[in-house]
């Protein structure tokens, strides 16, 4: 599970990158606008900083901005930096290996294989994921909202996954003949 420092490091960083080639943003600026504990975010923002992801500015005008374009900061990179690696299991860390205790054979573990699975998946998309295409994303997003009178509700089943019980439309079964 994501942890809520790299949540919140996301969320400052694609504010960042909104802002982009504009100037540098005070913390407390980042942390109203998106609802972050400050002290929180002083943290995660000096953490990001000594990675290289940001760089700030002091005195008059200053705060912080991206240290890089935001084409070159993915979702994996600053995951890494704050939770460690994304691999749910030791045993199939690419940068933190570890064989498991109870293990009697590595190669042949059910366990393993699926959880390799599952880091390679997380890797592919986190690692794919980078600040500018999520910016992009959430402004076509709020294109699309401001030109409609309600959002698109990207997140609903389709209606063929509604379930009984859940308000969707009920099915009449059909008569059995024998």
């Amino acid at each position: 599970m994501l942890s809520k420092k790299a949540k919140y490091a996301l969320k400052a960083l694609l504010f960042l990158a909104r802002e982009e080639r504009r100037r540098p943003v005070l913390i407390a600026d980042i942390a109203q606008k998106e609802a972050i504990p400050k002290k929180f975010l002083e943290l995660i923002l000096l953490d990001l900083k000594r990675h290289g992801i940001l760089q700030s500015k002091k005195g008059k005008g200053g705060g912080y901005y991206l240290g890089k374009p935001p084409e070159q900061i993915t979702f994996g990179q600053v995951i890494r930096i704050l939770d460690g690696p994304l691999a749910p299991l030791p045993c199939v860390s690419q940068t933190a290996y570890q064989k498991c205790e109870e293990c009697k054979d590595e190669l042949t573990c059910g366990i393993r294989l699926v959880m390799k699975e599952v880091r390679d998946a997380t890797a592919r998309i986190l690692d794919g994921t980078h600040l500018a295409n999520v910016d992009r994303s959430v402004r076509a997003l709020e294109e699309a909202f401001t030109s409609t009178s309600r959002p698109p509700n990207v997140l609903a089943p389709p209606p063929s996954e509604t379930r009984r019980g859940s308000g969707g439309p009920k099915r009449k079964r059909p008569k059995e003949t024998a």
